[in-house]
């Protein structure tokens, strides 16, 4: 495991987090994001992957004209 890079007291583990995205005036959130979490602050590190895909739904939403999006994440 590695020192959280925010906090610099936790250590960062393989975990899930939501994540809340605003896109002009949408607002996108994503449940069940694979990544690492700090175990002290709940910081959250995404592998490049876990990334392209998040911002590619938060993109697909907004493009479907979403004003609130609420999504369990699918690897």
């Amino acid at each position: 495991m590695t020192t959280c890079p925010i906090c610099k007291h936790g250590e960062m583990a393989p975990g899930f987090t939501t994540i809340a995205l605003r896109r002009g005036e949408s607002t996108i959130i994503l449940k069940g994001v694979p990544a690492g979490v700090c175990d002290n602050c709940e910081e959250y590190n995404l592998s490049e992957v876990v990334a392209q895909k998040v911002y590619a739904v938060a993109d697909a939403a907004v493009r479907s004209g979403a004003e609130v999006e609420i999504l369990r994440f699918a690897a």
